[in-house]
């Protein structure tokens, strides 16, 4: 186990303080920072609070720091029932909140957020959460009404202005809501969610330039950024900048080693970096090309092979090397010392008759094989289940309602189908319609 892993747990089990707010800011980074320390974490952590859980669901501050400790794995259901023995402080009602939102009882969080204002939770970052909320639910009105209320703290406050960015994001407003994003990105430079959303809009608009510089920002401001690592790579892949890209998808995976999409991504880059061109082997083509052009006038054949190979259409080298042996001799008038003398002048060149008969019949099996294996990936691909696109909830939600399982199933839907769905946006279709272009696929059209 890592040392760092090692401090916080000893943060958590060692002593009856409560953690203060730089220590839990610890606790998140290290446990998120990948799969690696995730894990070692959990091995500790999961069954040595579990253990205890009689005796620290009587003690508050230890039901919250064991709380605190499973809302950083990810494991909100676990960390709920924690956080309702911790009893209802304004902090455990706020990441309790957090964990219902994470869970889609966005009812439940709302609830629980004011709940947490009424405990003495700063009331701007509680309407924050709230519009969050709303916003996950469709609940567009609902969800302006609320910001608007905190528009006069909110116009000097970046959350503030990502949040109105989601919004015109979600309404179709996709200029305006940059216009947001960038602004939330100069009231604070390290707002990650901002940085990664105007990246993500430049990247959309096809600004590749500052889609690139801002998703360089996004991965300075924080932990591993899983998505803007990936569409980075994706940009620098477009723009034949291999090895960047090479390193960004190494960098997903040396966070998080058994990460499907990075692998297969890393695979497609380094196959591109193999692939170069050989001047040498062009020269050869073309040499090879002047020979089979060559035309039988050029040679100094006896009348009658002259004769059979006119009236056989046999104009140059290359018509020789698409005929075989017993093709020839099948004609009338063509006999062995005629089949010699081509074969002579063949051989003089590094030839002989039949030659593009035997390459094309190679070339086809190849090509076979190629096909069925580019079919089988293909059809791996698309029986792969859609949470391999690891979409947001309210995307994936949706794709639940219209029983899309898998990325084939997904594939064969419209946009307008989509969007024809209760809570489904144009946020939730860009974001779609993204994660497929990153696999080489898309979704049905209606010529299709």
């Amino acid at each position: 186990m890592s040392t760092q892993v090692q401090e916080i747990t000893a943060m958590i089990f060692d002593t009856g303080e409560p953690l203060t707010d730089e220590q839990f800011e610890t606790l998140l980074r290290t446990v998120r920072s990948g799969q690696r320390e995730r894990l070692e974490f959990a091995e500790t952590f999961d069954p040595e609070a579990k253990k205890r859980a009689s005796g620290y669901s009587r003690n508050p501050v230890m039901a919250t720091k064991a709380a605190q400790g499973f809302y950083a794995l990810g494991d909100y259901t676990e960390a709920i029932k924690w956080f309702e023995w911790a009893g209802p402080g304004s902090m455990q009602c706020y990441l309790k909140a957090c964990c219902l939102r994470e869970l889609g009882d966005y009812e439940a969080a709302i609830r629980e957020f004011e709940l947490a204002e009424e405990k003495g939770y700063e009331g701007f970052n509680i309407a924050m959460e709230v519009v969050e909320c709303l916003r996950r639910q469709g609940h567009i009105e609902e969800a302006q009404a609320r910001l608007k209320k905190a528009s006069r703290i909110g116009e000097i406050r970046a959350e503030y202005h990502y949040q109105l960015g989601c919004l015109r994001d979600a309404e179709g407003l996709r200029e305006e809501a940059l216009a947001e994003y960038k602004q939330a990105v100069c009231l604070d430079p390290s707002h990650t969610r901002a940085l990664f959303a105007l990246a993500y809009g430049c990247d959309l608009y096809g600004d590749e330039d500052v889609a690139i510089e801002t998703y360089k920002r996004c991965l300075a401001s924080g932990p591993v950024h899983v998505s803007a690592l990936l569409n980075l790579a994706v940009l620098y892949e477009d723009r034949e900048d291999y090895e960047l890209a090479r390193e960004c998808v190494k960098r997903v995976l040396a966070a998080y080693p058994n990460h499907g999409r990075a692998r297969l991504f890393l695979k497609d880059i380094e196959s591109s970096m193999t692939m170069y061109y050989d001047e040498d082997q062009e020269r050869r083509v073309d040499k090879r090309n002047q020979v089979l052009q060559i035309p039988i006038s050029d040679f100094e054949l006896s009348v009658r092979s002259r004769n059979c190979l006119k009236k056989m259409n046999i104009k140059c080298v290359g018509d020789l090397l698409r005929v075989t042996e017993q093709e020839l001799l099948a004609y009338k008038n063509f006999g062995e010392t005629s089949l010699q003398e081509i074969k002579s002048i063949l051989v003089q060149k590094g030839l002989r008759l039949g030659q593009m008969l035997e390459e094309r019949k190679d070339s086809r099996s190849k090509s076979t094989q190629e096909e069925e294996q580019a079919l089988q990936e293909a059809n791996d691909l698309l029986a792969q289940p859609v949470s391999e696109l690891e979409l947001s909830v309210r995307a994936r939600k949706a794709l639940q309602r219209l029983n899309i399982n898998t990325i084939g199933d997904l594939t064969q839907c419209t946009e307008a189908e989509l969007l024809g769905c209760k809570n489904f946006g144009m946020t939730s279709l860009m974001e779609v319609k993204q994660r497929l272009k990153e696999r080489g696929i898309a979704l049905r059209t209606l010529d299709e």
